[in-house]
């Protein structure tokens, strides 16, 4: 573990459960993709994925900061977040409650709704699954913050475009791990290849096959961040809705 990230995993005690809010100072949003055609072109046979184990997250918020401290967003937005939930354990004894962590980000999602209504091509998704943002194309238009059922994009306050996770593509690209897997202090989350047989998120997948789920199944937008330990009432029923519907390939 490098100097920098125990230095930043020692401060975790003094977050609390609001960490989500905590000031960041914001140097400027990074931009999330330059416009050459190389760099929309990602990295040439993978498909990247993220498995988010609840079992073992903590609702620390380390992700969110970790996030937060690499990309920059402005006080305030954030690109991923653990929401929290009060459960109800038994409807007769309703102050029976346990908490519920349910880490939240974008899904890039193989039919992603939020690239056919992007009406500049600002919106697209990598060989490697990855969906970006080109800020030098992006006019602001929120299009795609409103076909998004997952809740995971915002208009960054700085840069005036849309933003969003982009799985820290820009470390994924020099073999680093995205900011959230770095800091989770459960090791929660696991980022990988699918097309590589042998890596540890198929593994993963594998061994943990009838527990996988994803957020809104019934969008079908095929998303790739996979929950292991998720109750079926949260599947459909988290906050987040598609104001904006589009047929694939009706929208160029």
């Amino acid at each position: 573990m490098d100097k920098n990230k125990r230095k930043l995993l020692s401060g975790l005690g003094l977050i609390t459960a609001g960490a989500a809010l905590i000031p960041v100072t914001s140097a400027g949003a990074a931009a999330l993709s330059p416009s050459s055609d190389n760099a929309r072109k990602g990295i040439s046979g993978k498909r990247f994925a993220m498995v988010i184990d609840l079992r073992k997250c903590v609702g620390c918020q380390a992700c969110t900061v970790g996030c937060a401290i690499e990309n920059q967003a402005p006080l305030g937005q954030f690109r991923t977040t653990v929401k929290q939930y009060q459960v109800t354990l038994d409807q007769t004894t309703p102050t029976q409650v346990k908490a519920f962590m349910l880490p939240r980000l974008c899904n890039h999602c193989a039919d992603a709704p939020c690239i056919p209504v992007c009406p500049v091509q600002a919106t697209y998704q990598r060989e490697d699954g990855i969906v970006m943002v080109d800020n030098q194309r992006c006019v602001g238009c929120a299009y795609c913050v409103q076909a998004c059922p997952y809740d995971a994009r915002f208009i960054n306050q700085e840069t005036l475009t849309a933003d969003k996770c982009t799985f820290c593509a820009h470390r994924l690209e020099v073999g680093l791990l995205p900011a959230c897997v770095e800091t989770c202090v459960g090791g929660a989350r696991v980022i990988g290849d699918l097309n590589n047989p042998d890596s540890e998120i198929n593994k993963i997948l594998k061994d943990n096959a009838s527990d996988i789920k994803v957020l809104k199944p019934e969008q079908k937008t095929a998303p790739h961040v996979f929950y292991i330990g998720m109750s079926d009432e949260f599947t459909s029923h988290i906050q987040g809705k598609a104001a904006i519907h589009s047929l694939k390939g009706e929208i160029q």
